[in-house]
């Protein structure tokens, strides 16, 4: 499966796209770009369900606090813009906190409410670039790929890690939803 999708992709890159292919190929990359958005706004929505004191709880006995997650969140979403080469991070400050250590309730963090409001400049940044995307660039190397490696691996392309944060944030929101 995965063979005759990375062929897929090589033979999309490698031809001038018909129409019909175009307009396939767009309607995917949108179908996923979708599933995202209504990721983002699941997570939105169950930090907008509680007092912010609920969010400083552990989701289970010795787990991370819901306020770790959501900082978690934004720093991987934050890291997408560098990844995909449409800037720098917003927020390079969040990753020693939320990506490079465990939740520690010692650590200082920004509040929740700090949190939430990056949580949504981040996406609305990345809705505002992904919109302005091409199929061709959604098929198109990320940064933190080389160009040899690409070739030998055209699935390490942005959509493919558009698909995998889609699916990290439901990881979490799972989590998330543990918490009671």
């Amino acid at each position: 499966m995965i063979e005759s999708i990375s062929h897929l992709i090589v033979s999309l890159k490698k031809s001038k796209m018909n129409n019909s292919t175009t307009n396939t190929t767009a309607q995917i990359i949108q179908q996923a770009v979708n599933s995202w958005t209504v990721q983002n706004k699941q997570v939105t929505a169950y930090f907008q369900k509680h007092e912010d004191s609920f969010y400083l709880n552990e989701v289970a006995p010795g787990r991370s606090r819901a306020i770790y997650l959501l900082g978690h969140l934004v720093a991987v979403s934050d890291g997408l813009l560098s990844l995909f080469g449409l800037g720098d991070k917003l927020y390079p400050e969040l990753e020693d906190v939320f990506l490079k250590s465990p939740d520690n309730a010692d650590t200082p963090m920004p509040s929740i409410t700090e949190l939430k409001q990056k949580w949504e400049t981040v996406n609305a940044t990345l809705t505002q670039h992904f919109n302005a995307m091409g199929v061709d660039s959604w098929l198109d190397k990320h940064t933190a790929v080389s160009v040899e490696d690409f070739q030998n691996e055209p699935m390490r392309n942005k959509l493919n890690v558009l698909l995998s944060r889609t699916v990290h944030q439901g990881y979490h929101l799972g989590q998330l939803n543990l918490l009671k």
